[in-house]
């Protein structure tokens, strides 16, 4: 693994690294939501500025300031968050059913799109290691791999959560559209008791256990590990 036998220097604290990785994630995928919205007809989140790789168009204040703060602080070995989610208005869909999956899978498929470009420069640099270990590109170097492997953890977080099908989250939209329509409408009014769930399944340790059984081992796949 890189960097097994060294210690990281000081200068280049993972937290950093791990702060831009997920102000990228949750900007790529809300991004994703928003021009795929567009490209279905849907003028709402372009005309608000949203379909947009600007980080400073999607933070949310909790979510992408202050939780992953209090993740720094508390010394979680891994830094989480959210962005505003982008809004989006069905009625200009020229297909609903098709139209509502697509764009409920966009920001998943962008995060797992960006953690396959990351996992891919982080083997190429791993690999070339030897060429420039202790060289004048060590520091760089080092810090693009740090960089990448935070990508490819954050991205595939953000991706296996997301699909998680409770809504508000992705796979929750996405498997409101594909069951039959009764038991769509049942499914659906557990929306406003959508996060009440999440709540329970993080405390329960239930999403701890998915991410070691679907997370880790997409990780390592990605990072050649």
């Amino acid at each position: 693994m890189l960097f097994s036998k060294k210690r990281l220097p000081d200068q280049m604290p993972i937290v950093i690294f791990q702060i831009a990785a997920l102000l990228f994630a949750v900007t790529i995928h809300e991004a994703a939501h928003g021009w795929v919205a567009f490209r279905c007809g849907d003028p709402t989140a372009k005309m608000l500025g949203r379909v947009s790789l600007n980080p400073i168009v999607h933070i949310d204040p909790v979510g992408s300031v202050i939780f992953p703060g209090i993740l720094v602080i508390i010394g979680s070995p891994f830094i989480f968050g959210w962005a505003k989610p982008v809004p989006v208005n069905p009625r200009y869909f020229r297909n609903f059913k098709r139209d509502n999956i697509l764009v409920s899978a966009a920001g998943v498929s962008a995060n797992l799109a960006c953690a396959l470009a990351a996992g891919l420069v982080f083997q190429l640099v791993s690999a070339a290691e030897p060429v420039w270990a202790g060289g004048i590109f060590h520091g760089p170097m080092q810090g693009l791999a740090l960089l990448c492997r935070s990508l490819v953890f954050i991205n595939c977080i953000l991706a296996v959560f997301n699909l998680i099908p409770i809504p508000p989250l992705d796979g929750g939209g996405i498997l409101s559209m594909i069951l039959p329509p009764q038991l769509a409408m049942s499914y659906e009014k557990l929306a406003p008791y959508g996060m009440i769930l999440l709540i329970v399944l993080i405390a329960t340790g239930i999403v701890g256990r998915i991410f070691g059984w679907v997370v880790i081992p997409l990780v390592n796949t990605l990072l050649g590990l």
